[in-house]
């Protein structure tokens, strides 16, 4: 007889040891490569912290874990100083140099990481630091080839030849390197980033989401990746689209607030609200993050301190056309208000470099900065046909229409520039002196004087509004609108006595007469016109109000 059970073998309570075996194995932290695959440095750094203090380990590769986790983590002078304590020991590695010279590039002391580099021995990583040095502190071209000339076909050798491309503004070749490495090494995602980062310098921003968007599948917190979206959707759309974009690194962010502890992301939050804060955050990232100079420079000319973005700008060394096409607009508003024509001279001459180049000749800001180098030159036509080419990208944009509207007056066609002028939305510009004197001037010129005497009825007595008073009725006496050039040489006169306004008065007065004979102008207007020139103390009134009243009478009109 089989009892029950007697066949099933019953299953053994584990032995103390084992379950605390097993439980010291369940708390036991993951080491340090653990960490270092998932690239949180953070934890790694921490670790290696503790064993250092703790376990007392002073070994060459607890010191290097260290430096390397702070390097990956920005923080460069951290790592710095344990390579200088390691450089004391005798017989260190001179590679050390190298490693050294890496964080003083982060740093952006090219100078300095150059005489580093030479420290070190003969490397890979030792030759690609000078390539790139080289290029920096703008060595003579042989001297960078002669690094090029040792490069390989390694990866970490092309992708430092491609990096030298993207520097160059070279991002076409640049892209055509990264793609090959690509289709070589598809495990290689990161090179993606690299990829979007040359559309978006090419302004293809949404081939640059696409691309993005292959990293960020894998890598969705990646804050170089979702950085980089960010932008990309500040070209495309505005500043909040941006802005919400860098959410997703806030809501994955475990520690401290990421928007003040990554200088990019900072830098980044000043262009997306539209300089908000550039006073606190931009100056100490000048010589961190290489937009924050160009940006702060930006940031004080929209707000009128010319000066400021001068001294910012006067000594710095132009490689990007972004860089030589702002210190032209600095060079220019210098130039345009204190009329000092070496300042214009210098403008013209970076607008044409930038926009004659073969890089940037067929890009809209090419064309923007040929169309400045004749404006410069007041070439209007020359102007409208860098303008009109790319006006479809700036239908309303506030400054395009501005430059549109102005050298489309200049150059004759005052309909376009009316229309144009009319499309500004920024009140700053809609009461500038320049803007309201050039849409009278079109006003007049497109027969639509009344409009021209409205903005003038509706200034406050100044300068400025006897400077418009005065082309209104000077351009209206040109273009035969006797009746609005009469009323203003009326004002005119009465403020100051000057002969030659009486001369303009009288000659409008005859010729809103002969209108009226002639029928192309109401009767009405002739009263005004009488009353007009009474208010002048000239003994040919006299005989001018006679003949008109004599007219008058002869017709059938009564005063």
């Amino acid at each position: 007889m089989i009892r029950p059970g007697s066949a099933i073998k019953r299953k053994q309570k584990p032995l103390p040891q084992a379950i605390a075996q097993k439980q010291q194995e369940e708390n036991k932290l993951p080491d340090v490569s653990h960490f270092l695959k998932k690239r949180d440095f953070i934890a790694a750094l921490t670790i290696l912290e503790c064993d250092k203090k703790y376990s007392h380990r002073h070994d060459l590769k607890t010191y290097l874990g260290i430096a390397y986790c702070a390097f990956h983590n920005g923080d460069y002078k951290k790592a710095m100083d344990i390579y200088d304590e390691l450089m004391k020991r005798q017989d260190y590695d001179r590679n050390l140099h190298s490693y050294k010279a890496c964080c003083m590039y982060a740093l952006c002391n090219y100078k300095e990481a150059m005489v580093e580099a030479q420290k070190a021995e003969e490397s890979g990583l030792r030759n690609r630091l000078l390539f790139q040095l080289a290029q920096k502190t703008g060595e003579d071209e042989n001297v960078i080839m002669r690094y090029h000339s040792a490069l390989t076909t390694s990866i970490e050798d092309q992708l430092c030849i491609a990096a030298l491309h993207y520097l160059r503004s070279h991002h076409e070749e640049a892209t055509e390197i990264y793609k090959k490495l690509l289709i070589e090494n598809k495990d290689f995602h990161a090179i993606n980033i690299y990829v979007a980062l040359c559309y978006y310098k090419m302004d293809y921003y949404d081939v640059s989401l696409d691309i993005l968007a292959v990293y960020l599948g894998l890598y969705p917190d990646s804050v170089v990746g979702v950085n980089l979206k960010a932008c990309n959707h500040y070209q495309l759309y505005n500043g909040k689209a941006a802005e919400a974009e860098l959410k997703v690194l806030q809501n994955s962010s475990t520690t401290g607030n990421i928007f003040q502890d990554n200088d990019l992301l900072r830098h980044n939050l000043v262009v997306f609200r539209s300089g908000e804060n550039a006073l606190q955050v931009l100056p100490p990232l000048i010589d961190v993050v290489p937009e924050a100079r160009l940006n702060l420079v930006i940031y004080y000319l929209k707000n009128d301190e010319v000066n400021e973005a001068y001294q910012l700008i006067k000594d710095m060394e132009c490689v990007v056309p972004k860089e030589y096409i702002l210190k032209a607009v600095v060079h220019l508003v210098i130039g345009q208000n204190t009329d000092q024509k070496e300042h214009l001279r210098i403008a013209q001459n970076f607008f044409q470099m930038v926009g004659a180049s073969p890089s940037e000749c067929d890009t809209i800001p090419g064309r923007q900065c040929m169309a400045s180098c004749f404006f410069i030159l007041k070439q209007f036509d020359d102007v409208l046909v860098y303008l009109k080419s790319i006006r479809p990208y700036f239908l309303n944009d506030d400054d395009f229409n501005w430059n549109f509207g102005i050298a489309s007056a200049s150059a004759g066609d005052y309909k376009d520039a009316e229309e144009a002028l009319l499309q500004i939305q920024n009140e700053k510009y809609k009461n500038d002196y320049c803007y309201l004197s050039w849409l009278c001037r079109c006003y007049i010129m497109n027969k639509k004087p009344h409009l021209a005497w409205e903005i003038y009825i509706n200034m406050e007595t100044s300068n400025e509004s006897l400077s418009l008073l005065n082309l209104i009725a000077n351009d209206c006496y040109k273009m035969g609108q006797f009746y609005h050039s009469v009323k203003a040489f009326d004002v005119l006169e009465r403020l100051d006595p000057d002969p030659e306004f009486w001369e303009g008065k009288r000659g409008a007065a005859i010729g809103v007469f002969q209108m009226v004979v002639a029928g192309k102008e109401s009767k009405e207007r002739l009263i005004e016109v009488i009353q007009m020139l009474k208010n002048t103390n000239n003994p040919q009134v006299e005989y001018f109000v006679q003949v008109m009243k004599k007219w008058g009478k002869d017709n059938g009109f009564k005063f």
